[in-house]
């Protein structure tokens, strides 16, 4: 296996910092850092007899990384040096990182190797003989064939090398990859490849001119046809890797929504959800072995098979509204909540877009992160509490709220922040007044990006204003009574006070 090193480093960093981080290699054809540190590269080189290849912080930035760093970003100018240096330096159109990034001290390193082009055939429950053409055409030209183990068994025997995929597969995937380079590798996927299925991962892991997909109808659209429900009306919440609670923030009176099952304890799991949330009125579907010989339709979620997929035609009253500004008893909370007027202009401010990723720094009891989250099923958000009880609350409330994706970090900014990926906003909801919280957040955020603070104490509107005046944005003061009793009558009892300031990178 022919492999490239990346690595980043600090300016006052030695090569035996960077030397002492790599693992035992053989076969490293080069070593690869940002321009700017060649020097250092050249010495390390020297010491392995490796090949040194520099590139611009612009080429870096160009190359997606699973570990993005903000931190990085403002101070060389690119989000990755050692991942993308070591993606780069491989040369070829398909490369994987076979040893992800890990640092120590000065020093971040990681590893990567040419990986195969990969041809990805979806395949049904029909097996063999369900395939298109094109499908068995890819099979048959293969020297590796990629695979579960019940995707492998519909095979006809053959001359293919067959490969059980490992658990857990994401991880190992990149060296799997990197050890069949230069062979024709084919790779099985449940139904339609790009819908919930390894495609998706292959084209983020490889480019999508290194992946080619052969389709196969989804379980989704075969539970439609046998439902006889249209396509475009249903919602689709995913299982397979992921919490069932996502299920929690699609459920509304009439609405139908397909559940990719894990196995066969998620039909029961769906069930459980359904009883808490109000909706155990609801007509739940279990769709197995879908266009197989197999193939069974039932109401028995006790008594599902491992391939199944659940359908439930909602009834009840206990949706959740679709527009920020949830109500605040749907909150658990110790009294650190954005209330909901509060809350919802704050939203709006934020400006949630699909696929952009919020920072919620002070994030109390998580709303602002977890109705982020709730604008699009694509958006991402961490939300950073120093408190570790209220640190677990928000775990526990994005999954009460069917955003249980929320990534919690606990620790006190800006220490905590280290190593996240850019964010698109941020949003200070506690802690402006401590020191270098502004200038960590302001220096990560990517370009065309939105901070967000509110201020209610009278010294983190000082800190506000003061920043107002360095770095302008806008400026909103939002009072919010509410009717309470006085008495035996109704008067209005004023909240405090918020000094909102919204500023675009």
């Amino acid at each position: 296996m022919r492999l490239t090193v990346g690595f980043g480093a600090r300016p006052d960093a030695t090569a035996e910092e960077v030397l002492a981080l790599l693992p035992d290699l053989e076969n490293v054809v080069a070593v690869s850092t940002v321009d700017a540190r060649l020097e250092l590269a050249t010495a390390v080189a020297r010491a392995r007899d490796w090949r040194v290849v520099t590139f611009s912080a612009a080429e870096l930035a160009s190359v997606e990384v699973p570990t993005p760093s903000a931190r990085v970003a403002a101070a060389v100018g690119t989000p990755s040096v050692a991942e993308a240096a070591a993606l780069l330096a491989v040369g070829e159109p398909a490369a994987v990182l076979v040893h992800p990034k890990r640092s120590a001290g000065r020093v971040t390193v990681a590893v990567a190797a040419p990986a195969p082009p990969v041809t990805v055939v979806g395949i049904g429950a029909d097996g063999y003989d369900g395939l298109t053409a094109a499908g068995r055409d890819a099979l048959a030209g293969a020297e590796v064939v990629l695979g579960s183990e019940r995707q492998l068994d519909l095979l006809p025997d053959g001359a293919q090398q067959r490969v059980a995929w490992p658990s857990p597969l994401v991880p190992a995937l990149p060296g799997l990859l990197a050890a069949h380079h230069g062979r024709r590798v084919c790779v099985l996927a449940s139904g339609d490849p790009m819908y919930h299925g390894i495609g998706s991962t292959l084209v983020r892991l490889l480019g999508r001119r290194s992946v080619t997909v052969v389709s196969h109808p989804s379980s989704v659209s075969l539970a439609c046809a046998r439902l006889g429900w249209a396509l475009d009306d249903v919602a689709v919440v995913s299982a397979v890797g992921r919490s069932v609670d996502r299920l929690r923030g699609v459920l509304h009176d009439g609405r139908r929504v397909l559940v990719l099952s894990a196995g066969r304890g998620t039909p029961a799991e769906v069930w459980r959800i359904l009883e808490d949330a109000g909706f155990a009125d609801s007509e739940v579907t279990v769709l197995e072995a879908l266009g197989g010989p197999g193939e069974r339709i039932h109401h028995d979620v006790t008594a599902a098979g491992p391939l199944n997929i659940v359908a439930v035609a909602c009834r009840g009253a206990g949706g959740l509204a679709l527009v920020p500004g949830l109500a605040d008893p749907r909150y658990d909370s110790d009294g650190q909540l954005t209330k909901r007027e509060i809350r919802a202009v704050t939203l709006a401010a934020l400006g949630p877009r699909p696929g952009e990723l919020l920072w919620d720094v002070g994030a109390g009891s998580g709303s602002i992160a977890i109705e982020w989250l709730r604008a699009h099923p694509s958006c991402r958000a961490v939300a950073v509490e120093r408190d570790p009880v209220r640190a677990g609350r928000v775990a526990v409330n994005a999954a009460r709220l069917g955003v249980p994706q929320l990534s919690v970090v606990e620790g006190s900014a800006p220490a905590a922040l280290d190593g996240l990926p850019a964010p698109d906003a941020v949003f200070v909801g506690g802690g402006v007044t401590a020191d270098g919280v502004f200038e960590r957040c302001w220096a990560a955020l990517r370009p065309g990006g939105r901070l967000v603070v509110n201020a209610v104490t009278v010294e983190s509107e000082r800190r506000v204003l003061d920043l107002h005046a360095t770095h302008g944005g806008e400026l909103t003061r939002i009072a919010v009574n509410r009717a309470a009793p006085v008495g035996g009558f109704l008067g209005w009892r004023p909240m405090l006070p918020v000094t909102q300031w919204v500023v675009w990178r």
